[in-house]
């Protein structure tokens, strides 16, 4: 048999995780690296493999239950190969180390067993499209596979140059980073509001770190109540989503 398919064969590789292609993860397991992977993403393995659904602590199930937000994993084990993917959505490594990442639960595809994860808010009042009211926290030594639809963008955080982000476009960034949630107008066109550019929420990252965007963005809501009045459209005086969030992580 005879076919341009035979060119998208097995990569060879040493590297424990590597990609097979933008839209396929490839891990490669000896028997004592666990490895923690989204429920129902295998596509193929070679060797021997088991999957087991992963334990969620009691807190972990209260958390999942109260916010939303959190991962129905898979324990990956074994001696052999594992291919994973998810609606062919584009796949990127990422080391975290002691900066820690924090990620919307749905961009993660795999991770390392070894790294910690927990649920923690991230706007205590008002739920931010694409960015949602909680935000899942990945800390410790290890790898992490995250998922965009399509190729992303990686901004660089600095003290002297900080990052606006869509709300609905923002995957991931790095932990240690002060973020604050803003309408996008200012005060000369607070009568002309950018509603009308389809333009929404967006999300200022400051200190030093990183922040990853994809080109794609959820719808934002519709008839999302942000407060009374027009200046609360706008994101803007007492009753604006920016004052009513005084003292949590937007503010």
């Amino acid at each position: 048999m005879q076919s341009p398919l035979f060119a998208h064969n097995d990569s060879q590789t040493q590297e424990r995780w590597s990609l097979q292609n933008k839209q396929m993860l490839r891990v490669t397991l000896e028997g004592h690296d666990d490895i923690l992977a989204r429920k129902g993403t295998m596509v193929a393995y070679q060797g021997l493999m088991e999957f087991d659904a992963e334990y969620q602590s009691g807190n972990q199930s209260r958390s999942r239950a109260r916010t939303g937000e959190g991962l129905d994993l898979m324990r990956c084990h074994g001696q052999g190969t594992v291919y994973l993917a998810n609606l062919a959505q584009h796949i990127h490594l990422v080391d975290v180390e002691q900066d820690g990442l924090t990620v919307d639960s749905s961009y993660v595809l795999a991770m390392d067993s070894g790294l910690h994860h927990e649920v923690i808010a991230v706007d205590s009042l008002y739920g931010i499209s694409g960015s949602g009211k909680y935000q899942l926290n990945i800390t410790g030594r290890g790898r992490v596979a995250l998922m965009t639809s399509g190729a992303p963008l990686m901004m660089q955080v600095t003290p002297d140059k900080y990052v606006n982000c869509d709300a609905d476009a923002i995957v991931a960034w790095s932990t240690g980073l002060r973020v604050q949630m803003q309408a996008q107008t200012h005060t000369s066109g607070v009568w002309r509001r950018r509603g009308n550019t389809g333009e929404g929420w967006e999300l200022s990252f400051m200190g030093s770190g990183y922040a990853l965007v994809q080109p794609s963005e959820l719808l934002p809501p519709q008839h999302a109540q942000i407060g009374q009045g027009a200046a609360a459209q706008f994101g803007m005086g007492q009753q604006g989503a920016r004052a009513q969030n005084q003292g949590n992580a937007w503010s």
